[in-house]
């Protein structure tokens, strides 16, 4: 349908007698010059109409020339806010603008392909310049196909329809922006499978599901291995170091290795007793195998309570902060310089070993020789160099039941719960094998340690003990410096 003048000598042609009262907006034409237009182009070997149509587009207007309107009914009127067919006719190049231009083509193609009808989806302006999205069905009335001299066209004014369309999809584009914008990681996963597993637990009977994970760890990998997931967003992307989604999705087992296996039997746990939403922190990889500290926000979306079919995680790396709370606690238990646990954990673990042992525990304490001597004659940067290298005897002298630490400036002490007399005097022997080592490789001072043992049997002999040991280091270095020919006071 498009511009023509009117010919109200054709107004006279029979039509159907609802024409006027029909709520539906509806248009009377004459496409007989349309058709003949058709038959032209036809004999001149125009097979494809769209194609010519697009080499040129005045030919879309040629068409519109053709048609004329013969007929609106009143619905029309006050669909495009005119008073008269006149009036309505007269201002059709208002009406009927570019917007309509593909529609127009499609329309005419479909003619041209010998359909006895038509329609498309097009937008109209009423004549104050109201947009108007518009459904047009046309017809060919009987004993009219082959003319065309009477095609009866219906419009549907769809705008509210369409207005909801766009409203709904400017939202999905604005909570997809978010999404893929958002800049934590955001994974949606169909939960459905395990929603199901658990279920089928409960059929069993089972009421203490703590307890079944710990018969049946098999269970908890199993629900691991149904998660689905959906989408990932772009910040996903680069978190995990992926090139593509599809890559992600097809290595998530490198993603989720042992170390979440813990941390997801707790979520199923929570899971079980209700609980949709979850926060917790667990531990991921990337595709290089870099580990990842997440904070994990876990939550079912609303109208999805029953299956748990989607469900959104919301990831946010927290490795910079759990590094540097590692890095505080650490400098809480550790002396910078030699890296040994420092005088706080020393006087904590000695409490801890009076309590709960175990017993013998057997205590080595060390003094660093000549160091006034060497922070005097060579500055103290040597001085802290020669209290690096004993941090590193003690160091490789230790284990995981052994602790070794820095007590004061030039003292240190060993302590070892579990070990006797024995095995004390073994570890002694290992230090001084170490030290001679030590010296062997580093050129400057000569590292030299005095030191001494005691060992206890109950928690409340251990001050007697540290006591012990103390002495007899006093006497070791004592003995260093009689044979050295030095006087340790000058």
């Amino acid at each position: 349908m498009d511009s023509h003048a009117p010919c109200p000598s054709d107004t006279d042609a029979v039509v159907p007698d609802f024409f006027d009262a029909t709520p539906t907006s509806l248009w009377l034409e004459d496409y007989s010059q349309l058709r003949a237009l058709f038959e032209t182009w036809r004999a001149e070997g125009v097979t494809d109409l769209r194609a010519f149509l697009q080499q040129s587009p005045a030919r879309l207007s040629e068409c519109a020339a053709c048609i004329r309107v013969l007929r609106v009914n009143p619905s029309t009127l006050s669909l495009y806010g005119a008073t008269s067919f006149d009036e309505l006719v007269a201002h059709l190049g208002d009406v009927l603008r570019d917007d309509m231009t593909d529609a127009f083509a499609l329309e005419l193609d479909q003619m041209w392909q010998g359909n006895p009808s038509f329609q498309s989806q097009t937008v109209n302006y009423s004549l104050d310049g109201r947009r108007l999205d518009i459904l047009l069905k046309g017809v060919f009335l009987p004993d009219h196909e082959f003319p065309w001299d009477r095609v009866l066209l219906a419009i549907d004014d769809i705008t509210a329809l369409e207005d909801a369309r766009r409203r709904l999809t400017a939202s999905e584009q604005y909570a997809r922006g978010i999404f893929e914008q958002a800049p934590v990681s955001l994974w949606v996963e169909d939960f459905s499978a395990i929603r199901q597993l658990l279920d089928s637990v409960r059929e069993q009977g089972i009421v203490n599901f703590r307890t079944f994970t710990d018969v049946h760890p098999e269970f908890v990998s199993r629900c691991m291995s149904e998660i689905r997931v959906l989408d990932v967003n772009r910040y996903t992307l680069y978190l995990y170091n992926s090139p593509d989604k599809r890559d992600l999705l097809r290595r998530l087992p490198e993603v989720m290795r042992d170390e979440m296996r813990p941390h997801f039997r707790e979520q199923l746990l929570d899971l079980w007793d209700g609980r949709l939403f979850q926060q917790r922190e667990v531990v991921n990889h990337t595709l290089d195998g870099t580990p990842l500290n997440i904070h994990m926000q876990f939550s079912v979306l609303p109208g999805y309570e029953k299956d748990w079919s989607m469900v959104l995680l919301a990831l946010t790396d927290i490795t910079a902060r759990k590094k540097a709370e590692n890095y505080l606690e650490y400098l809480g238990t550790h002396d910078v310089l030699t890296k040994l646990k420092n005088r706080s954990f020393y006087v904590d673990e000695i409490k801890r070993l009076e309590r709960k042992g175990p017993f013998p525990v057997t205590v080595i304490v060390i003094d660093l020789n000549n160091l006034k001597e060497i922070n005097d004659t060579q500055g103290h940067t040597i001085g802290d160099a020669v209290l690096q290298r004993a941090g590193e005897v003690l160091l490789k002298a230790s284990d995981q039941n052994v602790q070794a630490a820095r007590i004061g400036g030039d003292e240190f002490a060993l302590l070892m719960p579990g070990i006797d007399e024995h095995n004390g005097a073994v570890m002694l022997d290992s230090i001084r094998k170490l030290v001679d080592m030590n010296n062997q490789f580093y050129t400057g001072p000569r590292l030299s340690l005095s030191l001494g043992i005691a060992t206890c049997r109950t928690g409340n002999m251990l001050s007697d003990a540290l006591r012990r040991a103390d002495m007899a280091m006093y006497d070791n270095k004592r003995e260093f410096y009689e044979s050295n020919g030095h006087n340790r006071r000058r």
